[in-house]
């Protein structure tokens, strides 16, 4: 099963979930509007509220709690995504300028804000406090990972397992609260949930892996961002953190001093030749295909179904893509 496959699934419900984000974006402030719709059109795949409307049917649920459950995810992740091209001081994403570059950063943070506090708005109005726990909770982690994430920066020191905890909060967090609030909707045992729960997070860990693989080796038009954009901001990364740790006294002081000074788009040639002749993207790819597996590993206990299948190719589809 191919991602236009999955659309084509899930498509009846995303109409749903597009429908309620337009309905939810409006506001008598007409920047808000026009800056919203701006970044909520700006492509992307939807990819976390998908996970719930597919997670949901594979749970065989029936209600319509899923869609507003999936906007709420995709708010969460806009308002995300506004403040963290303002900390990033990033121009471009997806192939178009960012809402920061056209409309100022201050606009930016305040039309996230606004975004943030709508998608609690429509928490509340789902009357379930276990939802607004969870979603809450996971808010809160990934803004975490973005305070951890800027704490490393710069810092060449920076391990893998310190790494791994920033991708867990600040990316696969809002993954595994996208696919565990289908178990909670659908009034699944423990078992399942945290199934479930296991299922997002392994998936988004994988997810986050490719994307800082493709900071080095996508086409810049394909990705829609710059090459070399985590290298630049001297974001260690994992692939960095392992050609370091890899490489010979030459490579890993080079790697070591583009993480501190943010001047590694000075010496793009080679540090990509480092990352490649310590094998670091190889391992990180390993990394994400591993946590592909155990995202798949964790759906055995629900049964089969198209929706089953669909949760099982996203897996693949993330730890495999190439944009």
């Amino acid at each position: 099963m191919d991602f236009k496959n999955i659309q084509t699934l899930t498509s009846n419900d995303m109409s749903t979930v597009n429908d309620l984000i337009y309905s939810q974006l409006h506001s008598d402030v007409a920047l808000i509007n026009q800056l919203g719709i701006y970044i909520v059109n700006a492509g992307g795949k939807r990819m976390r509220p998908m996970l719930t409307v597919l997670a949901a049917r594979a749970l065989q649920y029936e209600g319509q709690d899923h869609t507003a459950i999936a906007a709420i995810i995709e708010f969460i992740h806009t308002a995300t995504l506004l403040h963290d091209d303002v900390v990033d001081e990033s121009n471009m994403r997806r192939g178009r300028e960012t809402a920061n570059a056209l409309f100022g950063n201050s606009a930016s943070v305040l039309v996230g804000d606004f975004l943030y506090t709508r998608s609690f708005q429509m928490m509340v109005k789902l009357n379930n406090i276990e939802i607004m726990s969870i979603l809450s909770s996971a808010t809160n982690v990934v803004a975490e990972g973005e305070v951890l994430q800027l704490m490393n920066c710069n810092d060449p020191d920076t391990t893998e397992a310190s790494y791994m905890k920033v991708i867990y909060s600040k990316t696969a967090k809002l993954f595994e609260a996208a696919t565990r609030l289908a178990a909670v909707i659908s009034n699944q045992d423990k078992l399942i949930e945290t199934a479930m729960q296991n299922y997002g997070k392994h998936l988004g860990t994988a997810f986050q892996l490719v994307d800082d693989i493709m900071d080095y080796t996508a086409d810049a038009k394909e990705m829609g961002k710059n090459v070399g954009d985590d290298l630049a901001e001297g974001k260690p990364t994992l692939p960095l953190i392992y050609a370091m740790q890899r490489g010979n006294e030459k490579q890993s002081k080079l790697i070591r001093e583009a993480i501190e000074h943010s001047n590694g788009m000075d010496y793009l040639d080679e540090i990509l030749d480092a990352l490649k002749q310590t094998g670091a993207l190889i391992y990180t790819q390993k990394k994400a295909e591993q946590e592909a597996d155990k995202a798949i590993n964790s759906l055995a206990i629900i049964p089969e179904s198209e929706h089953k299948e669909a949760l099982i190719a996203l897996a693949h589809i993330a730890a495999n893509r190439s944009v």
